[in-house]
């Protein structure tokens, strides 16, 4: 399940792939104690490539790691490697002040992805009662050439650990990127301002999560949901596959991980939060894949739609 994870770091309870070392208290609020526990205290270095006909030189440069070697990437000429130490630097006056704490850090993709995940040392969203939502920012980048560094503001529902969609529209939504450039440190400290916006924005969103909360669904508005969700049009003949997954996904509406609480159920919340976990926890090969396409891939833009959804249809 954890085949693309290399190595882990992560505070409190044993993460959902069930490996990584433990963070202290005091790790939590050092990035570079952190960065060496989860694994994430080495280098990389640019290498030439040369064609394997010809044994030409091309523009083109592979990414190395310098511990063992391995090539995480092909990049283009301009691309400037940033070593994981610093790719997270800037964010440690963050944890000097206490406005937020390590989390979760780690690598995907044989070492090409890497990530942090902070916890904003604010107070939770009540969406109802028994019903809360965690505020953190994740943070990570690339050594492929695929992933620019962003940052992002990831809301974490706190009795199922789905991981929601923000408001759209705002600028502290978006995630921000930044190119692997000579510049780049230097950019980094403008990302600094936009972190000034995170608990607005979250306090922004808490609201739709909370019509939501009190809008109920009936049975049949829940499967409609779930099929323009899923973007199964009605009139067409569905594949066995599309129906199974239709039903997956309104049992977990129905009765997935919090969707029981007295205070939500049956509502556009809990409606949504079926499909944020099916995303989450469901969908895909497996946890890790599961994960990444969460953060950075399709699942991510499916889990936008179907917050917006919710917030039609509720309307």
């Amino acid at each position: 399940m954890a085949h693309e994870i290399e190595t882990t770091a992560f505070f409190g309870k044993t993460p959902w792939h069930g490996i990584g070392t433990a963070l202290s208290e005091d790790d939590i609020y050092h990035w570079p104690a952190a960065c060496e526990k989860a694994g994430l205290a080495w280098d990389v270095e640019l290498t030439a490539l040369v064609a394997k006909d010809t044994t030409a030189e091309v523009a083109h440069k592979g990414v190395r790691r310098t511990s063992d070697g391995k090539m995480l990437g092909v990049v283009g000429p301009r691309y400037c490697p940033l070593q994981n130490r610093d790719a997270f630097s800037w964010f440690q006056p963050f944890l000097d002040a206490k406005e937020a704490a390590l989390h979760t850090a780690g690598s995907l993709r044989g070492g090409s992805r890497v990530w942090v995940l902070a916890k904003l040392n604010r107070d939770p969203l009540v969406i109802a009662s028994g019903d809360e939502v965690e505020k953190f920012v994740l943070l990570s980048h690339g050594h492929d050439g695929s992933l620019a560094v962003r940052v992002g503001f990831s809301p974490i529902r706190v009795v199922c650990a789905n991981t929601l969609a923000l408001a759209h529209g705002s600028d502290a939504s978006k995630l921000i990127r930044v190119r692997h450039s000579k510049s780049l440190l230097a950019n980094l400290a403008n990302i600094r301002d936009v972190m000034n916006l995170a608990n607005q924005e979250f306090e922004a969103t808490a609201e739709q999560y909370r019509l939501l909360a009190r809008r109920s669904i009936s049975q049949a508005d829940l499967r409609k949901y779930v099929k323009r969700v899923l973007k199964v049009d009605e009139a067409d003949e569905i594949a066995t596959r599309t129906a199974n997954q239709i039903e997956e996904i309104v049992r977990l509406c129905e009765s997935g991980r919090g969707n029981d609480l007295a205070s939500v159920r049956g509502t556009y919340w809990t409606a949504y939060n079926g499909v944020s976990e099916w995303l989450g926890y469901n969908r895909g090969r497996s946890q890790t894949t599961r994960i990444d396409s969460l953060w950075y891939g399709e699942a991510a833009g499916i889990n936008k739609f179907a917050f917006q959804t919710a917030l039609d249809m509720a309307a």
